[in-house]
Order: C-alpha cells, then sequence, then structure tokens
C-alpha cells in the first residue's frame, strides 16, 4: 500500500460518535464522579461529616468509617456496572498506573459475591520493583504501597472504580510525583496563612490553583503506523519541512475540521462526564496542532484530571482515525506544544491572592504575595528551570513561540510602573484602585479593570497575566506535578522568609502597612533589577544580560537537572519538607537515566531507519539513474544532454557518504556513552549524541529532496501535517 493508499484509508475511516446527549453538560457533569453530591446520596451522616473531615481538615478515617465510606462507593459503582477496582497512581514514568482487581469473592458457601470494603480503598500493595526509584530500593526489594488521596474523588473508568492515590516505598519515601505535590501544597498553604490573617483573619487555608492548557497535534493513524520515528519516540526524526506550514497563520483560531471536531465533542463529553469542566478548544499555530483547557481549579485535583485527559485523548483519539501527539516537538521547523501551567493563590474565604484587591489592605495584600512569587522565583530560577527540563522539552524551548531557557518574569508597563513608584513613595503611601473616591497627591494606583491592561509576552518563561502567573514553559507531555511542586515549595520558603523579616518590622512598634512596605521595597528593587523582563526573550542580546543578572542561561538538560542538588535547592525542600535528600538523589537518578534511554531509543531508531529505510530508496533511485545514463551511452555513444542525470548521481553519492559517516560517528558516541558509569555522566555523553541527531538528520532531508517521490519510504511533512 502506497502513501496515497494510506491517505486515503484514513480520510475514508469513518470516526465512531461518541453519545449525542439530549441535555446540556450540566446534567451529565460529575456523573462518573464520587463526588459531594453522592456523599451525601450514598453514606449517612456521621460517615459524611467523618469523610468531610478527611478531605477539608486532614482528620484520619478510621476502620470502621472506612468499610462505611466503601460501601456506599460500592453501591454506587455496582449501579454504573462496575467489576474492578484499581488504585490509580502517577509513578516517575511520566504516565500513570493502574492493576485492576475484581470486586469477586467467595462467599463461604460455594458462591461468589461482589466485596470491597475499607482496607481495599484506604491502602494496596502494588509490585514496585519495575518503576523507576532512583536508588530508593532495590530491584529485589519489592514493597510498594498506595494509600488514597481523599482530597481527589474516586472516578469510574469503562468498569472500574479509580481510586486516585499516592505511592510509596516501603520506608514511606515517595516513589510518585503526587506525594510530593501535596506536600508542597501543604507547605505553601502553612506558610502564606499566617500572612493572609494579617489583612484577612477569617482565613483558615490557602489553595494553590492551576489551569492547565493542553498543546497537542494529531495526525491520521495510517500515516503514524507507516512511520516508525512517530511510533516509537512520538516525534519524527527525520523529514524536509513542507512548502506550505504555519507561515501564513492560516491555522489558528481558524474553522476546526469536522473530524476533529467530532473527536474533541467526544472528548468533552467524556471529560465532563467524570467532573472535569473543559471550557476552551481551538486550533494551534501550527498544522493539525490543536489546544483544550478546562476552567481553572484546586492544584492536586487539577493536575489529576490533566493525567486523566491525557490518557482519555490516546484512546478516543483512535476511534476517529487520529493519533495524539504530546511529544514538544514532533514536527521540525513548526510549532511544539507547551503546557501553560497558569497558577494562582486564593483562601477559603474566596480571596485571591493574585488579584487587586477591593480596597487599601487588599491591594497591600495582592502585592505582598506578588512581589514575594517574584522573589521565589528570582531565587530559583534555575530550580524552576530544571523542574520543566527534558529531553522532549529540550526541542521546543526558545523555538517557535515556546520561552527561551532562561526563566525570568513578564509583568507589563502597569505593574513595572506601580513596583516603580512604589520604591521612590514613603512607605504609608495608600494603595487604591484608580477612579475609587480619596484619591490622594502621590498615590499608587492599580487599576481597576486589569486583566487586558498590558499586552502578553510569549517569549517569557513566567508571566503575570492579572490576576495569575502563566508558567509557559512547562512541556505537553509533561505531568504539571513537576512544575507546581517546585513553584509552590519555592514560594512557601519565600514566604517564611518575607513573615520572619516582617515580624521584626512590627516588632519595631510600625503600622502593617508602614512595615510590609519597608520589608517589601529592598525585594522590589531585587526584582526589578534581576529577574523582570518584558523585552524580547529570542535575542542575543537577552541571553548576555540574563547572565549578567546572574540568571540561569544554561541549555543542557543533564545540567539543568543538577540544579535539584544545588545547596540551596536542597535547603529549601528539605526545609518545607516537600523532599528528603535522599528522594531528591533518587529523583535525579530517574531524571538522567530517562534522559539517556530517550536519547539512546531516537538514536538507534534514526540509525537504523537511515539504513534500511532511506539508504535502500537512495540506493534504488540512484540505480535508475545509472541505468538511464547507460542506456544513453548506449545508444548515442556518449552523455551529452545527461546533465540532469549526473548532478544528481552526484549529489546522490555526496548525501549517502555523509549519512554513511554520520551512522558511524553516531554508532561510536552511542558506545561511548553506554560506557560511563553514573548517570551523570551517561546523561551527558547522551547530550553529545543529541546533538549528532540533527547531523544525521541533514543528508537524510537533502535525500528526500532529491529521491523520486515514488521510492520514498515514509510519509513526508506535506501529507502528515494536513487534515481533510
Amino acid at each position: 500500500m502506497d502513501r496515497a493508499d494510506l491517505v486515503k484509508e484514513s480520510f475514508e475511516k469513518k470516526a465512531i460518535p461518541a453519545d449525542r446527549p439530549e441535555v446540556g453538560p450540566s446534567e451529565y457533569f460529575g456523573e462518573l464522579v464520587f463526588d459531594r453530591a453522592k456523599m451525601h446520596r450514598y453514606l449517612d451522616a456521621d460517615t459524611l461529616k467523618a469523610l468531610l473531615d478527611c478531605i477539608e481538615g486532614g482528620q484520619n478515617l478510621d476502620r470502621a468509617t472506612a468499610d462505611k465510606v466503601a460501601a456506599g462507593m460500592k453501591q454506587w459503582a455496582l449501579e454504573h456496572g462496575v467489576t474492578h477496582i484499581t488504585h490509580w497512581f502517577q509513578p516517575l514514568t511520566e504516565g500513570t498506573a493502574e492493576k485492576h482487581d475484581s470486586l469477586l469473592e467467595y462467599d463461604g458457601k460455594g458462591g461468589v459475591i461482589e466485596s470491597f470494603d475499607g482496607s481495599s480503598l484506604v491502602q494496596q500493595e502494588p509490585d514496585a520493583s519495575s518503576f523507576p526509584n532512583g536508588g530508593i530500593r532495590a530491584t529485589f526489594e519489592a514493597r510498594g504501597y498506595t494509600a488514597w488521596d481523599p482530597t481527589s474523588p474516586v472516578f469510574i473508568q469503562d468498569d472500574t472504580l479509580c481510586i486516585p492515590t499516592v505511592f510509596v516505598a516501603y520506608t514511606g519515601e515517595a516513589l510518585d510525583y503526587k506525594t510530593p505535590l501535596k506536600k508542597a501544597l501543604k507547605a505553601v498553604s502553612d506558610a502564606a496563612l499566617p500572612i493572609v490573617q494579617l489583612f484577612e483573619p477569617k482565613a483558615t487555608k490557602v489553595y494553590s490553583y492551576l489551569g492547565w492548557e493542553q498543546e497537542y497535534f494529531l495526525v491520521d493513524e495510517s500515516l503514524y503506523s507507516a512511520r516508525p520515528d512517530l511510533m516509537i519516540t512520538g516525534r519524527t526524526l527525520m523529514g524536509h519541512n513542507s512548502s506550505k506550514n504555519q507561515q501564513l497563520d492560516d491555522h489558528y483560531f481558524a474553522a476546526i475540521p469536522s473530524r476533529v471536531a467530532e473527536f474533541m465533542r467526544e472528548l468533552e463529553i467524556a471529560g465532563h462526564r467524570l467532573g472535569i469542566p473543559l471550557k476552551t478548544r481551538h486550533n494551534e499555530v501550527a498544522p493539525n496542532q490543536f489546544e483544550l483547557a478546562p476552567i481553572y481549579g484546586e492544584t492536586n485535583l487539577a493536575n489529576d484530571q490533566n493525567q486523566i485527559i491525557m490518557n482519555l485523548m490516546d484512546k478516543i483519539a483512535r476511534r476517529h482515525g487520529f493519533v495524539v501527539l504530546l511529544h514538544e516537538k514532533p514536527f521540525e521547523g513548526v510549532n511544539g506544544s507547551g503546557k501553560h501551567n497558569n497558577w494562582s493563590l486564593g483562601t477559603d474565604t474566596g480571596v485571591q491572592l493574585l488579584a487587586p484587591g477591593k480596597d487599601e489592605k487588599g491591594n497591600l495584600m495582592f502585592l505582598t504575595f506578588f512581589v514575594n512569587v517574584l522573589a521565589a522565583v528570582q531565587r530559583h530560577n534555575a530550580l524552576l528551570k530544571a523542574s520543566i527540563a527534558s529531553a522532549t522539552n529540550a526541542h521546543r524551548l526558545g523555538a517557535n513561540e515556546a520561552p527561551p531557557a532562561i526563566v525570568s518574569a513578564f509583568l507589563g508597563k502597569t505593574m513595572t510602573d506601580v513596583l516603580h513608584k512604589l520604591l521612590v513613595l514613603p512607605s504609608d503611601t495608600p494603595i487604591e484602585i484608580a477612579g475609587k473616591k480619596g484619591k490622594k497627591v502621590g498615590l499608587v494606583e492599580i487599576p481597576e479593570i486589569f486583566v487586558d491592561n498590558t499586552d502578553r509576552n510569549r517569549t517569557s518563561p513566567f508571566a503575570f497575566t492579572g490576576n495569575r502567573f502563566e508558567f509557559r514553559a512547562v512541556g505537553s507531555s509533561a505531568n504539571c506535578a513537576g512544575a507546581m511542586t517546585t513553584l509552590n515549595a519555592a514560594v512557601a520558603e519565600q514566604l517564611i522568609i518575607f513573615k520572619k523579616d516582617l515580624d521584626a518590622e512590627l516588632g519595631k512598634g510600625k503600622d502593617l502597612h508602614v512595615a510590609v512596605m519597608d520589608t517589601l521595597k529592598p525585594v522590589i528593587a531585587s526584582v526589578l533589577d534581576v529577574v523582570c523582563f518584558d523585552g524580547n526573550g529570542y535575542e542575543d542580546a537577552w541571553k548576555q544580560e540574563a547572565a549578567r543578572r546572574g540568571l540561569d542561561v544554561q541549555t543542557g538538560v543533564p545540567e539543568m537537572i543538577k540544579e535539584f542538588l544545588s545547596p540551596a535547592s536542597v535547603q529549601m525542600f528539605t526545609t518545607t519538607g516537600v523532599y528528603t535528600l535522599h528522594e531528591l538523589q533518587a529523583r535525579n537518578e530517574v531524571k538522567w537515566e530517562t534522559y539517556s534511554k530517550k536519547i539512546q531509543i531516537e538514536a538507534k531508531v534514526m540509525s537504523r531507519m537511515a539504513v534500511n529505510h532511506i539508504l535502500p530508496a537512495a540506493l534504488e533511485y540512484k540505480k535508475r539513474l545509472l541505468e538511464e545514463l547507460a542506456l544513453n551511452k548506449e545508444v548515442f555513444g556518449n552523455l551529452d544532454g545527461c546533465s540532469i542525470e549526473l548532478t544528481t548521481v552526484g549529489r546522490l553519492n555526496e548525501c549517502l557518504e555523509e549519512l554513511q559517516k554520520q551512522v558511524s560517528v553516531m554508532k561510536e558516541a552511542m558506545e561511548r556513552a553506554g560506557s560511563q558509569d553514573s548517570g551523570y555522566a551517561k546523561a551527558s555523553a547522551y547530550n553529545e549524541v543529541a546533538r549528532l541527531l540533527y547531523a544525521l538528520r541533514k543528508p537524510i532531508d537533502e535525500l528526500e529532496e532529491i529521491v523520486d517521490n515514488r521510492l520514498w519510504p515514509l510519509p513526508k511533512y506535506r501529507e502528515l501535517l494536513f487534515i481533510s
């Protein structure tokens, strides 16, 4: 079957439509989630109170109460045809994991019953021997424990009751993404609350919020199956740019292709039934690139929902003849895919801490948290970059609207002017909303209409957008928990430092406003001079300026990862209780090992495709040209008029020689990398192998332009990047 047939097969493949509900999403939203409404229906009053105390106050559930909760869940689950349960967790594989156990048990009378009790709900013991651990446990020590996270609702997928859990080793050390994330969320709440209560005494808890924007590509399943590089690595390791790609900007926000719209609609219905508030869908900039985004939510739950959606996307896409690509750079020369993390803080009284307040005190509280977030980003800019560093995201950063590999903060003109004004005005200057009565000379104004008072900067990794910060550097395939754990922990540390300094100022008898401003001013001066940058992050001049300011400009992923073990990082994570030193060391080993393996796989795939796919096609074309030349000489006695054939054969020879040379160079580099002992040394060696991928790609892409299209063995970009 040739490529034209593959395209036709994909286009003619009928998508399986989702059930078309006769009612709106509000009627079926959350129907597959054991949410508060289900708790009220299936649990008695005492059990409900105990469970809510566990969710909201961190109280433990005793075994008897856990049994009652499990009984209510079982009744609800059986009504939905559930036959199995699983503890659903997020190991360090960057995906999710689940082991399904049937509800079936012997009844002691020769028959069977459906059984589900508190012990099955609260804890299980999956085999941990094959999950990445970085040395926390030996291969022969297989014990790992999953424990229910009550703050993330139980949900149903197909015939299985899924119970979100943490995953820890026998020693209690974290083997997953969720455990440190929950610790970081507690740390930021504990650090922020004493400051909040100076302004908002009724507050008892601070929440971290996350709104993720998931970018992705769709390709036809049949074409995908004809590209070994896409199937194995998630990206095209070779391929010449299409004559038309994104240069006309005609795909961005354009009408969604009908096949894609059907996929999106089915995905939204599935998400809504699982309580995921999917809100936005649209075409992105690159051909075949799209985006979906939910309404923001509490960070732990929002992260779980993103993991659920990523799993659903591939399953549903297959029913529509597509494959979802979550790789950060599946196609060279067009935009890559990120996952912008919109992050904010708020109180249980409904106050958004990163939005201007309703009065002077509210604005002072807003500025307090706004400036301290910037200070945390400044202190740990290298660590924040390390939190999103990976073999896949390395291809995206700094290319086609993705932010550069330098973490700076974009404030916009309004907030930059506010901070500069605060530095020169007396500390007792009122801070009010512009347009309100009582305006005084020298007043520091924060506009009432705030969200759209400045343009956006797509080259900024950490941009303020009016009531939140947008961490734009997170990769499409990443687990948001990695970045969110680091950000929340860093902010927690900074708030602890600020509160100590503020207490010292208050101890001098100053009122709250003056004490806060006197504490903030040196911090403001520092962030304005160092981490705040509103210009073009792509310019070489910024790289030089960032280095002068002391920001981290490292671009090598293995070196970035080392930042997790810097003294400042270790102190921050350990003092906030998010990671132990041993856990940090283990995670670095996992990160280095994962990086090495991904580059190793890419190098193997590319060298084998070069030899098994590209070389035979080029040689066959060369053979045909030589036969044509021989025929010309036989008929005409010379090669006059054969300049095209001769030139083409010469170009083929040059490319083939370069291809063979680069394959040999890559194999030698892989052998050197494989001989390294430590995880860091091996990752550093594979970082050099990664550079060689581009050297091998060059002659292959040139051959694609030369070889007869009918002989080329792979679907080309012009076929992969456009959906009919």
